[in-house]
């Protein structure tokens, strides 16, 4: 099936991109300006992005392996909303809902769904 007429898989993708992004700016015109420059914050931060990327890559090329980038991303994006949700601001929420998100979803697709 192609990944764009699987809705749950679009969403997915759409899901890592809209994360990968929002990551991304959080961390480069946010945290590094208001002195959220943890190493550990930094570096989970730069592992979502990361993450993200090659997950919606690994969808968008139908790879069979994309459930196992999957439960890697929902693994990184509960870490990364974690220490967003740490620092505790409204664009660090921000940031930890949409890798919440894009975690359930890749759960979701990736089989492993937490009940």
């Amino acid at each position: 099936m192609h990944p764009h007429t699987d809705p749950a898989l679009h969403e997915c993708i759409e899901l890592c991109w809209s994360c990968r992004d929002t990551c991304q700016s959080t961390l480069f015109a946010y945290c590094l300006e208001h002195g959220h420059t943890q190493r550990d914050h930094v570096r989970v931060m730069a592992d979502c992005i990361q993450i993200c990327q090659t997950s919606a890559d690994f969808m968008t090329r139908n790879s069979p392996l994309h459930a196992a980038t999957c439960r890697a991303c929902a693994e990184v994006c509960d870490a990364c909303a974690n220490s967003c949700e740490a620092i505790g601001d409204v664009e660090m929420r921000k940031c930890a809902e949409i890798c919440r998100r894009c975690a359930e979803s890749c759960r979701e697709l990736s089989g492993l769904m937490v009940m």
